[in-house]
């Protein structure tokens, strides 16, 4: 059967059934990784954009693999209100912000928050 099983709850294994969605979440990690920002930036996104989205699978993945990586306690709890907290430096500001502002599209996206990401996290390629 293509589903795991987490406690008492039957999930389906999207990733055997739709393997060229996983196949292009792979590759996107891979090209994130090749970018140069920071693999704390990287865990930070992955979990506000998680709890953006309410995935809770996703929040526990994201939250451990933070936490391997040597992510505090203090500051995955702040996420959700990083904006009023002192916990995050202007770069994982921006990279929130940019993140957010995506994960919104339907919103716009101001060049304001892209001219900012581009001065912190120097991404003239894209």
């Amino acid at each position: 059967m293509d589903a795991e099983t987490s406690g008492s709850k039957t999930r389906i294994e999207w990733s055997r059934i739709l393997p060229e969605a996983r196949d292009a979440m792979v590759q996107m990690e891979r090209a994130w990784h090749k970018s140069g920002v920071s693999r704390t930036i990287m865990e930070i996104v992955k979990i506000r954009v998680s709890e953006l989205n309410r995935c809770a699978y996703c929040l526990d993945m994201h939250t451990k693999e933070a936490r391997s990586e040597g992510e505090t306690e203090q500051r995955i709890y702040a996420l959700p209100a990083w904006r009023e907290t002192p916990f995050f430096t202007q770069k994982e500001r921006a990279a929130l912000a940019w993140a957010e502002a995506l994960t919104h599209i339907a919103h716009s996206v101001p060049d304001a928050l892209f001219d900012d990401l581009q001065q912190h996290l120097a991404l003239s390629q894209i």
